[in-house]
């Protein structure tokens, strides 16, 4: 057998020590290169990242911000329009309410501002049609809200210069509407809440003369009060009149049957409450022929009268009667609407001939009102609250 003398032995070991290093200067070569590739991919990663997610935070504040302007336009719209200003005014309210509340949201650090096309007041349907035709008829505001060139800029990126894109465009619709198609009302979430309705009925042909301007003018709203003269708004007077119909006006029970003259005080004062609508029985809305059947006292009673009397100048909700059966505390109304008044004069001692309780139409916002999806029940007179639609 033949040995390797240790010199021989040393050599080799040596020589395997060098090729080792080598080998490792290599690997260690090859790693710093596959770090730096990495490292440089990570921050790409991570600037794409940033940019994502300022562009999706950017998104959202976009519907926030339009979201926004387009209820406060629709309130103006509604203000406006009750307040029977003209349709270059309502728009023009309804831009500078969009513009202020837009300014409130910012959106990349910058207050959006609209231009003309982007604010659109038209009709939105409860079957979700949309409409920009007829101006009598609108009840809802369309707001598009743009960061685009031109349009607020586009929205700046963070780290353009790694990702090759310095900034990102977006744009967002919002649009807010109030519905004027009634079905009812749904219960007071508790005992702070009330429906502002006056337990008072009025027939459908007295309220239908009353809006085509065919019954008298005889009282003016201005300024918050009441005077006599005429504001081109015409009247209905709630208390019994005359023979048919009209003489079967009264007060009906919204709550338990055969309200006493407390019940109606204080449903006159301060609307129907959660504690009504349990005593009632039953939903107040339209069933399936349209109609909502309460019992009800022909006449209008005396004890109410100074009630009635703190309210004139203020507005409430009434319901609108087709038909009503028997007489007196039995008395059944069909009521077939709700609707929007006025009280402008109350009356309710001395001559039968002079006793009155004068409304005259106005808009009112019916809280807790349900929406009529079929577009059957149609109030002229009352709409819901501002809500958003898409």
């Amino acid at each position: 057998m033949k040995f390797s003398s240790p010199t021989v032995v040393r050599g080799h070991q040596k020589n395997a020590a060098r090729r080792w290093k080598q080998i490792g200067r290599k690997r260690r070569g090859a790693a710093a290169i596959l770090g730096l590739f990495l490292t440089i991919s990570l921050i790409i990663l991570t600037a794409i990242t940033l940019d994502f997610g300022r562009i999706n935070v950017g998104q959202t504040e976009m519907k926030r911000s339009a979201d926004a302007a387009a209820m406060a336009a629709c309130w103006e719209m509604h203000d406006n329009r009750a307040a029977n200003q003209s349709t270059t005014v309502i728009h023009s309210a309804a831009a500078q309410a969009a513009n202020q509340f837009a300014a409130y949201n910012l959106v990349g650090e910058q207050a959006p501002q609209f231009n003309s096309s982007d604010i659109v007041i038209g009709t939105y349907g409860a079957d979700q049609s949309w409409s920009s035709a007829d101006p009598t008829s609108f009840n809802a505001v369309r707001i598009t809200l743009r960061r685009q060139s031109g349009a607020n800029g586009e929205l700046p990126l963070f780290f353009g210069s790694l990702t090759g894109r310095s900034s990102q465009s977006l744009s967002t619709t919002s649009t807010a509407a109030m519905f004027s198609t009634i079905a009812g009302f749904y219960e007071p979430p508790n005992s702070e809440y009330t429906i502002g309705m006056l337990p008072i009925a009025l027939d459908e042909p007295s309220w239908l003369a009353a809006i085509a301007d065919a019954t008298e003018d005889q009282y003016a709203f201005a300024n918050g009060g009441v005077s006599s003269g005429s504001d081109g708004i015409f009247e209905a007077n709630l208390y019994p009149k005359g023979n048919g119909s009209p003489g079967n006006r009264g007060t009906v029970d919204i709550g338990a049957a055969n309200n006493s003259t407390a019940d109606l005080s204080r449903q006159v004062l301060h609307g129907i409450s959660k504690q009504d609508f349990a005593d009632l029985g039953k939903p107040l809305e339209f069933d399936s022929n349209g109609e909502l059947l309460l019992n009800g006292d022909t006449g209008i009673s005396a004890g109410i009268k100074d009630e009635l009397a703190t309210l004139i100048g203020k507005t409430r909700m009434i319901p609108i009667f087709r038909s009503v059966a028997n007489n007196g505390n039995n008395a059944m109304y069909t009521i077939v609407r709700f609707e929007g008044v006025r009280i402008l004069d109350v009356k309710l001692t001395g001559k039968k001939s002079l006793k009155r309780v004068i409304i005259q139409p106005a808009t009112v916002v019916a809280r807790g009102a349900k929406i009529d999806t079929t577009g059957t029940h149609y109030s002229t007179h009352l709409v819901t609250p501002v809500m958003l639609v898409e």
